[in-house]
């Protein structure tokens, strides 16, 4: 039976895997902040250190039940959903770099732990489930905006990763009636996230470095704020009619890489050169060169919208980074 949250998180049991990312964090926050009860997973390291849930205050943190595990791990993921009522799956490895150096790796974390965390959700009655796929299962656009009839196209060992993931959340939900709703989510930005993104990039080296040094200044992306980003996580998380839907979540703007560059350098009153290095561009094939994002289909399900502009979100980011620029390797290409 789903589970009607009503809009009301509180007392609520609810996992959420990858709680030590980017998004993960800031979905946390945002959950605290509504009441839930929130066991936040994290990927083991023997330091203890809580990665990015860290950045929480001390009352927010003291909200937590962190347990530090693996998704990788199926028996694990039977033990620690036990009595949860709602599930945000966003553990996986992210970098496209990497993927192409490390393949099986993304196989065995984005592909298989997501059928160990959808065999626990089955296992122990999950009443719903929210899997984080990416627009880059969508691959460079045939046509833009993108809409969740748009062809998948594996074009990095990443995406193709995504796309076996995504489709196995499809079959739980056609085999076992899992409530399970995928949301696809375009480029989201903010503080925490790490350079191995590209805003991060050009703020830690416009701070850091005498040149700003990037792959193809071409790609057009749809950048999301991650505070809105969590807020869609919620809404969708809460919708009755969204379970066995995949649902695309971006604002519908597209800006090319280069534009953006000189967005991040006039806020900052910084002029520095940009050069576009060989090491940081894709494969000609694996390229993708435009995302931009149809929200249609999202807007039939929840009322969200941005509450943040470019600008706005950028400033943010540019005063985590500049605050925490130790974090930053600006003088290395991060994969």
């Amino acid at each position: 039976m789903q589970l009607d949250l009503s809009h009301n998180w509180r007392k609520r049991k609810v996992l959420v895997t990858g709680a030590g990312g980017f998004i993960g964090s800031h979905l946390c926050q945002e959950l605290v902040s509504l009441g839930a009860e929130v066991t936040a997973m994290i990927r083991y390291s023997g330091t203890g250190d809580w990665r990015n849930l860290e950045f929480l205050d001390a009352a927010q943190k003291a909200e937590l039940k962190v347990v530090a595990g693996n998704v990788e791990d199926g028996h694990f993921m039977i033990r620690v959903m036990q009595n949860q009522e709602v599930v945000f799956h966003l553990a996986a490895l992210i970098g496209i770099p990497y993927s192409y150096v490390a393949p099986i790796s993304y196989v065995r974390t984005n592909v298989e732990g997501t059928v160990n965390v959808l065999e626990a959700a089955r296992i122990n009655g999950v009443q719903k489930l929210v899997h984080t796929s990416t627009s880059e299962t969508y691959g460079t656009a045939i046509y833009a905006p993108m809409d969740e009839q748009h062809p998948l196209q594996g074009q990095s060992p990443y995406s193709a990763s995504k796309i076996g993931a995504d489709k196995i959340v499809e079959s739980y939900y056609r085999s076992f009636d899992l409530a399970v709703t995928t949301i696809r989510p375009f480029n989201t930005y903010g503080p925490r996230q790490s350079a191995r993104a590209v805003i991060p990039t050009i703020i830690s080296q416009a701070l850091g470095q005498q040149e700003i040094r990037l792959g193809s200044l071409d790609p057009v992306r749809d950048f999301t704020y991650v505070k809105d980003m969590a807020e869609a996580f919620v809404k969708i998380a809460e919708c009755q009619t969204s379970s066995g839907q995949t649902i695309n979540v971006g604002t519908g703007h597209g800006v090319t890489v280069g534009t953006l560059v000189e967005t991040v350098l006039q806020i900052m009153n910084c002029s520095k050169p940009v050069v576009v290095k060989q090491e940081r561009i894709r494969p000609a094939k694996s390229e993708v060169f435009k995302l931009i994002c149809s929200n249609q289909k999202m807007g039939k399900h929840i009322e969200w919208r941005p509450r943040y502009t470019l600008k706005e979100g950028l400033i943010e980011t540019i005063d985590f980074v500049a605050k925490n620029l130790d974090r930053f390797k600006s003088d290395c290409y991060a994969l």
